[in-house]
């Protein structure tokens, strides 16, 4: 198998853990003398940088929260001088004020080189038409990905986000060879294809790197399937550098994490404490090169687990699972604990319904209550009432078998629900409204 830098990704763990520390200490300095925000933290909390001696030290640092990058909106988080930053991005800002970004020179730098790394692992080489539809903007994926592409010196088509009927004739007359988008998009693209009548052998596709939302191993397999494509994983969030911050390789068992540049820990959400590998819970991630943006033991919400088996691929970094879902999405329906992308995993396994799916929930007196809205494949679907119904009762007994909990059921028509050129809108929260 291809791997980008064979000296960082397959070091032995003892130097691994060695540089670890190097870089935590030297980026712990850099955050406390020159970010107000970790200076005032670690002063109240009477926590001394110069106290962490190793890895296990790192445990006694407090959290960094979204909550405290959108308090210190816009630049109260850089480390170094604006005239030293070279690329801002920011989040979307939807639950308050956006979370902004900045990187140095050396940052996109770095960035690109785990992405190298990335696209290498996803199957990338050097020969490939890479298009990326991602939006090209403030969202960290669309650059993110597209210096990495250059690096690796395959072709880039930046075509960015939406105008399906474009993607489609670029993809056919550009030759692309490998995609890159959400898999959401991706579903919505061999959708299209198939409307379009353009069959996969008539396209040059062979690989796509996915992220962006969690998606589970039954959207894999139909992604594969419809678009003759091997797809890969991708894991990373604006906050700590955008995609980058772990990649699936061709094994597909775990997304390596570049530990040379992140450390990962898993914690119990409810209590903060670190829990062992191999347990599930959140992520937390501490960046170890960021200089515009250092970031210290940040809470992603992302509910995951580590994995430290070496892989086949022969890389030594640490493996996550693909995350389970966030801990502020998931649901809490009559006292059960429910995940989307646990919903999904029944819904795409069944052939009577399409992966096209929305969970709304609402609130009856003190009780949550979730209605499933999924569309049903143009093959099953009928105006007989019997046959529908019969769906219907499949399907709600298929849930209530994995969840443990009943749920209301939406059988809707074929391409219904609305389709997304960016990060699909899978729960509808009426909660909030009332």
């Amino acid at each position: 198998m291809l791997i980008w830098n064979k000296t960082a990704e397959t070091m032995p763990r003892e130097a691994l853990i060695k540089l670890q520390k190097q870089r935590l200490l030297s980026i712990l300095e850099h955050a406390y003398s020159n970010v107000p925000f970790y200076k005032a933290v670690f002063d109240e909390n009477k926590i001394s940088h110069k106290d962490i001696n190793s890895l296990d030290d790192l445990k006694e640092l407090p959290f960094t929260t979204k909550a405290d990058m959108q308090a210190s909106y816009p630049y109260n988080m850089f480390a170094i001088p604006l005239d030293k930053v070279v690329r801002i991005h920011s989040s979307s800002g939807t639950t308050g004020k956006p979370t902004v970004v900045g990187y140095s020179r050396k940052d996109l730098d770095n960035w690109s080189e785990l992405i190298a790394r990335l696209l290498t692992a996803g199957g990338v080489t050097q020969k490939d038409i890479v298009q990326i539809a991602f939006g090209y903007g403030l969202f960290t994926g669309g650059f993110g990905l597209h210096y990495g592409v250059e690096k690796i010196g395959a072709a880039v088509v930046p075509v960015s986000s939406g105008n399906t009927e474009r993607q489609l004739m670029i993809m056919r007359d550009f030759k692309t060879t490998a995609l890159v988008c959400t898999p959401s998009y991706a579903l919505y693209l061999a959708e299209a294809i198939n409307e379009a009548n353009i069959s996969p052998d008539d396209l040059y596709l062979r690989v796509g790197m996915f992220g962006a939302e969690p998606w589970t191993e039954g959207m894999r397999s139909e992604i594969e399937r419809r678009l003759g494509i091997s797809a890969t994983d991708n894991y990373g969030l604006s906050e700590v550098m955008g995609p980058g911050v772990s990649m699936e390789c061709q094994c597909k068992h775990g997304m390596h994490i570049n530990e040379d540049h992140f450390i990962a820990e898993i914690i119990n959400p409810d209590t903060g404490e670190v829990l062992p590998h191999g347990s599930v819970g959140e992520l937390v991630l501490t960046t170890l090169t960021k200089e515009a943006i250092p970031v210290i033991r940040y809470r992603t919400r992302d509910i995951a687990s580590l994995i430290e088996e070496q892989c086949e691929c022969g890389r030594t970094f640490t493996r996550m699972t693909k995350p389970q879902g966030r801990t502020d999405d998931m649901l809490i329906i009559r006292g059960v604990n429910v995940f989307p992308s646990q919903i999904e995993t029944v819904l795409i396994e069944m052939e009577e319904t399409d992966p096209h799916y929305q969970l709304v929930v609402s609130r009856e007196g003190a009780l949550d209550e979730l209605e499933i809205r999924v569309e049903v494949n143009e093959a099953f679907f009928s105006d007989e009432m019997r046959q529908m119904r019969e769906i219907e009762e499949k399907i709600r007994q298929k849930i209530r078998d994995a969840l443990g909990v009943s749920a209301k059921l939406k059988l809707v028509e074929p391409k219904s629900i609305e389709r997304s050129t960016g990060k699909a809108k899978r729960v509808i929260d009426l909660r909030k409204k009332n």
